[in-house]
C-alpha cells in the first residue's frame, strides 16, 4: 500500500487525466468509479477492479473496508487535497475504483433497443441508461454527440446501469436502422400516434432524440412508428429522460409487468 502526496506523482496524473478528460478514457480504455455505490455496483456485476484509491478517513471506513476485501486490486492511498482534486462530489466518498471500459458488442438486428440521438446532458443520459436497465433493454446505442458515459457525472447518474447494459457508443444510427428487423420507433410530433394505442410488441427500436432539436431528420424519416406522449394543452414537450422512461414502460406494461421484453 503506498500514501500519494504530491500532484507529480504519476499514478495521481494518471488517475486526473482518466477523471477529467474524455480522450484519455478513450485512448486508455479506463474509468474511474467514485464513491462504495459505484464500486459495489460494479462487484455484484462481476467487474474486475483494477485499483483502488482512499483517503486516510476512508481508509478506515467499515464499508469500504467490507469492499476491500471484495477485491485483490492494489490500494493506494491519497491525501485528502489530491482526493478533492479527483472527484466531482461536494464531499470527499473517500474512494475510488479504476476499471477498465469493456469492449463493445456486436450490434443488435432485434430485440428492445433503445437510440440515443444526440443527447448531450450527463444527467439526462445517466438517468435514460438507469430506466433502460430496470426496463429489461437489450442494447443501448449513442451517436457521436452523446454526452461520454464513462465520464464521472454520467456513472453517477446511471448508477451502475453501465455495468449490467449492453452499451454502444459513437454508434451510427442510420445503419442500424437500416439493418434493424424490426420497428423503428421514435418521440415525434408529425404524423404521431398516442403512445397508448400503439402496438409496442415484438423487435423494437426506439429513438429519443436531443434535449433542444429532437431526433434528428435522416433518423425520424426511417421511423415507421411515430409516438406521441400526450400532454395537457400548452405543454409542448417532456424532458428527454422522462419520455424515454414513459415509453420503455408502455412496453413493459403491454408485455406484461415482470415478463420478458
Amino acid at each position: 500500500m503506498d500514501f500519494i502526496h504530491s500532484h507529480q506523482n504519476p499514478l495521481f496524473k494518471q488517475l486526473h487525466k482518466l477523471a477529467t478528460l474524455r480522450r484519455e478514457r478513450l485512448k486508455s480504455r479506463q474509468t474511474l468509479l467514485d464513491g462504495p455505490h459505484l464500486l459495489a455496483s460494479a462487484l455484484d456485476a462481476g467487474w474486475s477492479i483494477e485499483r483502488l484509491v482512499v483517503t486516510e478517513a476512508g481508509f478506515a471506513n467499515p464499508e469500504i473496508v467490507a469492499l476491500r476485501a471484495r477485491t485483490p486490486a492494489p490500494l493506494n492511498v491519497l491525501s485528502d487535497e489530491l482526493y478533492t482534486a479527483l472527484s466531482e462530489l461536494p464531499s470527499p466518498s473517500g474512494v475510488l475504483a479504476m476499471v477498465s471500459i469493456p469492449e463493445p458488442k456486436s450490434v443488435r438486428q432485434d430485440g428492445l433497443c433503445l437510440l440515443l440521438d444526440g443527447v448531450q446532458d450527463p444527467g439526462n443520459v445517466g438517468a435514460i441508461l438507469r430506466t433502460a436497465a430496470a426496463a429489461g433493454v437489450q442494447q443501448v446505442l449513442l451517436s457521436p454527440g452523446c454526452a461520454d458515459i464513462w465520464s464521472p457525472k454520467v456513472l453517477r447518474a446511471g448508477m451502475g446501469a453501465q455495468f449490467v447494459l449492453d452499451l454502444v457508443e459513437r454508434a451510427d444510427l442510420l445503419a442500424f436502422a437500416d439493418r434493424f428487423e424490426g420497428r423503428i420507433a421514435a418521440t415525434l410530433l408529425d404524423g404521431a400516434v398516442d403512445l397508448y394505442a400503439a402496438d409496442l410488441s415484438g423487435p423494437l427500436a426506439l429513438v429519443v432524440g436531443a434535449e433542444g432539436s429532437g431526433v434528428s431528420d435522416e433518423l425520424a424519416a426511417r421511423a415507421g412508428l411515430r409516438l406521441r406522449i400526450p400532454m395537457v394543452t400548452g405543454i409542448e414537450s417532456l424532458n428527454v429522460g422522462a419520455a424515454a422512461a414513459i415509453c420503455l414502460y408502455e412496453r413493459v406494461r403491454q408485455a406484461g409487468l415482470g415478463a420478458a421484453v
